[in-house]
């Protein structure tokens, strides 16, 4: 995986931030989501390669990154200080803009990151998301038992911590298989990757944790409610949801929900489930390089 990336790792805003950068061309920049690391770009990161210059990071809390301390309010893992995060990662590789995309939890840091920075992010790609507070505000019974995670991973430490690290393989391929809809995506050697990370102590609770900030993530959208998204946007969402009818983007269309944030939002569902880089990397990477290259 990642033939002709570098691997690398920079001290950026108090952290250590573990990434691979490869290619030539204008800078993007690539967010993972949860339980994952940055492994899970890569049946797209070396044809992306080929046009731009990539750098697919770990969150804090995640994958090869640092896993500090939560902080007052778990500040530490909130969607704001994970975007400070990626754009001094980005400036310290010598970007001061750039291209994004972002997945699941990756894509609720570049929301974050486009409204506190927006002449950093020339466009942005969101995957398989809508709004923290917009999926917030529709919670139903059925979105409630889609998300139990989020709930879950919430609870008072060491709960979860317990509860996972009890069999953390069981628990991440429970995750993934019910989140996606094509069999055999996952790789065997990218999944041994995100097991690697995942089981580590450390990772389940710094996982927590960044969920647990959620309470401070919508208190920071609260207050920017008004604030519309700059640059253009593209949302592609999983539109194969027979084992979770209760999805956020079922629940909510996933356009309607960014053209409200976004005067420039446009997108489509593809035929796959949450993991659209490694359920439908074509399609995916079609998408990307289309809307990207409209500059």
């Amino acid at each position: 995986m990642f033939e002709n990336f570098e691997t690398g790792r920079a001290t950026v805003n108090g952290v250590g931030i573990h990434y691979r950068k490869g290619g030539s061309g204008p800078p993007l920049l690539l967010l993972h989501g949860h339980p994952e690391t940055h492994v899970m770009w890569h049946k797209i990161a070396p044809d992306l390669a080929e046009r731009f210059t990539v750098v697919a990071s770990d969150l804090r809390g995640y994958g090869d990154s640092d896993k500090p301390p939560a902080g007052e309010e778990n500040i530490g893992y909130s969607k704001r200080t994970l975007a400070q995060d990626q754009v001094a990662l980005m400036a310290e590789l010598g970007y001061q803009d750039f291209f994004l995309v972002g997945h699941d939890r990756g894509s609720r840091v570049a929301h974050r990151m486009v409204l506190d920075h927006p002449k950093c992010v020339r466009r942005v790609v969101m995957l398989d998301t809508i709004p923290v507070d917009t999926a917030f505000g529709n919670v139903n019974s059925d979105l409630a038992t889609a998300w139990f995670h989020w709930f879950f991973m919430r609870r008072p430490e060491p709960f979860p911590e317990t509860m996972i690290g009890g069999n953390v393989e069981f628990y991440m391929r429970h995750l993934m298989d019910s989140w996606s809809t094509v069999p055999g995506a996952f790789t065997e050697e990218a999944f041994a990757e995100y097991l690697r990370c995942f089981e580590k102590p450390e990772t389940i609770h710094a996982s927590c944790q960044e969920y647990r900030a959620i309470t401070l993530d919508l208190k920071h959208h609260a207050s920017d409610r008004d604030k519309k998204v700059a640059c253009p946007l593209l949302v592609l969402w999983g539109g194969s949801r027979e084992t979770h009818p209760g999805w956020s983007t079922n629940v909510v269309d996933p356009l309607t929900a960014w053209r409200e944030r976004c005067d420039d939002a446009r997108g489509r569902p593809l035929d796959c489930g949450h993991f659209l880089p490694e359920e439908a990397p074509e399609e995916t990477l079609q998408e990307i390089l289309s809307f990207l290259s409209e500059e």
